[in-house]
């Protein structure tokens, strides 16, 4: 069987990113055999499980045809959220009051999204920073710790393990079991695709599209909240911007994962696989000898890549018909 450039057109528009990565892999294997090696790789999943969490939160809202840039101040609000208050009321109230004050916050977005129909680029855009300024004025522009760091229970989210496996891993993936159930096995996830897909043809067909956004930006702030969970347990400390420029990677994970910024398109557990694309993209630059900062160019550059290959498999083709 010949294969013609249209078919190994349509093959990369469809399959690209997943060819790209295996290449990556095994180049990064033959460059490095620590890059092969289990606790590297157990290290990799479980350094990308805060953004993991993140990612899937995030899902829900692409798919559902719109944008959520804000999660990365959203995330260092929440981290230093819970542990000011550890120490003033204790973890067993600090975490569902942050929690609480999370989904305020994206409550806040489903509305002027949802509701009023304002752009949720720029909604988000704008939350970026309002809620930036909020967090630096909780804080009071300074990082926060814990005060009694060995003598809190507080760490067992962050650092301990069960059955060998880490926490943070362990919620991760039992976030996107559940959340996958939630997509793809509910009435409710049905509606998010056909949202995504055509808000107008699914107004017309009964479908509450201003509370089926609305409650995809609450799904992405809890994802948010627990994210932020995992970073203050893991390190019972932050600094205030700890989840500054989160967003530009998270929106990237989404749609290595194959979402659509059409909106429509996606699954939970390609996002997980665009996870961890990512996270093993990122360290084996780092085990080759390339600075950290590297990885910004390389992120920019996947996420440009990304985008083409998902407009390319829309039209079928890597080139557009009137170029």
């Amino acid at each position: 069987m010949t294969l013609t450039k249209q078919d190994i057109g349509r093959l990369l528009a469809k399959q690209g990113i997943l060819i790209a990565f295996a290449v990556f892999m095994i180049g990064f294997a033959l460059a490095n055999q620590r890059f092969i090696a289990i606790d590297n790789i157990a290290g990799v999943i479980r350094s990308s499980a805060i953004l993991g969490v993140m990612a899937l939160g995030v899902t829900f809202v692409v798919i559902g045809g719109n944008l959520d840039l804000s999660v990365g101040s959203m995330m260092s609000f929440s981290t230093i959220v819970v542990l000011d208050l550890h120490d003033k009321i204790g973890p067993t109230l600090a975490i569902p009051a942050m929690f609480g004050l999370t989904l305020l916050l994206g409550a806040f977005i489903g509305f002027l999204v949802g509701y009023l129909k304002l752009n949720s680029l720029i909604v988000t855009l704008g939350m970026l920073s309002a809620i930036h300024g909020l967090t630096l004025t909780w804080s009071g522009g300074k990082n926060m710790d814990i005060a009694d760091k060995s003598g809190t229970w507080f760490s067992f989210f962050g650092q301990d393990r069960i059955f060998g496996i880490p926490m943070p891993i362990l919620i991760f993936a039992l976030l996107a079991v559940l959340l996958s159930l939630l997509l793809a096995r509910t009435p409710f996830g049905r509606k998010v695709y056909a949202v995504g897909g055509n808000g107008q043809a699914a107004t017309f067909s009964g479908i509450p599209r201003a509370r089926i956004v609305f409650f995809t930006y609450l799904i992405s702030a809890f994802c948010v909240a627990m994210a932020g969970l995992l970073q203050a347990s893991r390190s019972l400390g932050s600094q205030n911007t700890v989840g500054q420029g989160m967003e530009l990677e998270v929106l990237a994970a989404v749609i290595l994962g194959g979402a659509s910024l059409l909106g429509g398109a996606g699954t939970v557990f390609k996002t997980v696989v665009g996870v961890l694309i990512l996270g093993f993209i990122q360290n084996g630059l780092l085990l080759v000898g390339l600075d950290f900062y590297v990885q910004y160019i390389v992120t920019w550059a996947i996420i440009i890549l990304a985008v083409w290959l998902d407009v390319a498999a829309k039209r079928g083709r890597l080139w557009s018909p009137i170029a």
